[in-house]
């Protein structure tokens, strides 16, 4: 795991004065402010004094000069009246803030928001309709924010991944999202092709997206996190932008039926192999549902305790070195290699909960096996996946799936 990025406080805003206007009968004015350091501030030309003040063209800011403590997720933006923009720049130590001029030059826009505890400078200049130069200048300065006041998203896959169809898209965020609307209309996932897809809010540290059906085979998607400063209510500011691509496999589902103790391994829906199996035996029954692969080990201690048998227990096992094992879900389900049931694999169930079968079977699958891949369980008598042991995304209808969005 990677540490988490920490900002650094920007430095104390430095004092400001206003600049002389250079012709004689100029005069600058400056609005007040109804948020804390947010208004308009205007700079004005050269004109006539005769000229009334509301026809003298001005190039108006949505922050005043000066301002301190303004927050995060405003969005710069520049009106020109009586006048054209030409061009407007927004620098800072913290990094520069692009924007863009609308068709008319009459507005420009930030295009992101802004870094805590920076300084910003805004320079725009424009032109009148008889060619009279207008500029302005302003610096202003934004709140900092602890690292309890931002928040940081985590996304799964990774970036460059290679992932199975059923792998949802798991974001989660270290400081609870408590404005979740906000922060969903700025998360964005889009794929080659197009497949239609939902967010679902876990909890507000997790928000998954899945597609109505499991990925197409070769689909490449694109992952999109807009949320550097967008609040998440509380006071709480998203910390960084996030974006990852990966990539989606071949359509790998494994078939998984207690009663006939079978699995059948499909590639793109041509059925490679029929693997036996033994699954959950009375007590301990596997559950059935759709179940998707979360991670992979070579070589994995099991042991009972962590699924509640107590050690010495007539059921207990601490095996150090369980081969080819396949987590399915959190509670602790895997695919692994059970060597020591062999006899009664395609004839009977014996496990603890897991599907075991021989060593080779186990690592033939566990090569051609991605994060993502899908496992669908039917026959037991043990309960019904849910959506949030593991990657559970497909066991609810699109439609209740849907419900789960904040918008």
């Amino acid at each position: 795991m990677t540490a988490r990025p920490v900002r650094r406080p920007a430095a104390a805003v430095a004092s400001l004065s206003l600049l002389a206007l250079v012709s004689a009968g100029l005069s600058a004015c400056e609005s007040g402010t109804a948020l804390p350091g947010i208004g308009d501030a205007v700079d004005e030309p050269s004109s006539s004094a005769s000229t009334p003040a509301t026809e003298r063209p001005r190039l108006k800011v949505n922050v005043g000069r000066g301002a301190t403590e303004v927050p995060v997720d405003t969005v710069l933006s520049v009106r020109a009246q009586h006048a054209v923009l030409e061009s407007v720049s927004v620098t800072s130590p913290a990094g520069d803030v692009e924007g863009r001029l609308s068709e008319d030059a009459g507005t420009w826009e930030a295009a992101e928001r802004l870094e805590p505890g920076a300084t910003y400078t805004v320079r725009s200049e424009g032109r009148t309709a008889a060619g009279e130069p207008v500029q302005r200048t302003a610096r202003f300065s934004t709140a900092d924010l602890s690292l309890a006041e931002q928040t940081y998203a985590s996304i799964a896959p990774l970036d460059g991944e290679t992932v199975g169809v059923g792998m949802p898209v798991v974001v989660t965020f270290d400081v609870p999202v408590t404005d979740r609307a906000e922060f969903e209309r700025h998360m964005h996932v889009e794929s080659t092709p197009r497949q239609r897809g939902t967010w679902h809010w876990i909890s507000d540290t997790e928000a998954h997206w899945r597609p109505r059906t499991y990925w197409r085979a070769g689909t490449e998607v694109h992952v999109d996190l807009d949320v550097n400063g967008v609040s998440a209510g509380g006071g709480v500011y998203g910390q960084h932008d996030r974006e990852i691509d990966f990539s989606v496999g071949d359509a790998h589902v494994y078939r998984v039926d207690a009663r006939t103790h079978q699995m059948q391994v499909f590639s793109n829906g041509e059925l490679l192999r029929t693997l036996p199996v033994t699954t959950g035996k009375a007590g301990f029954e596997t559950r059935n549902g759709v179940k998707v692969i979360i991670e992979k080990f070579d070589e994995k201690r099991m042991n009972s305790e962590t699924v509640g048998i107590a050690a010495g227990s007539a059921e207990a096992y601490d095996i150090d070195d369980v081969q080819w094992a396949m987590r399915l879900t959190y509670s602790g389900e895997f695919i692994h290699a059970a060597p020591w049931s062999v006899g009664s694999q395609g004839s009977a169930n014996v496990s603890h909960g897991c599907t075991g079968m021989s060593t080779a079977d186990a690592g033939w699958l566990y090569a051609m096996t991605r994060r993502g891949d899908v496992v669908e369980t039917v026959g037991t008598q043990g309960d019904d996946m849910t959506l949030t042991n593991g990657y559970g995304d497909w066991n609810v209808s699109f439609q209740e799936y849907r419900r789960g969005s904040a918008l």
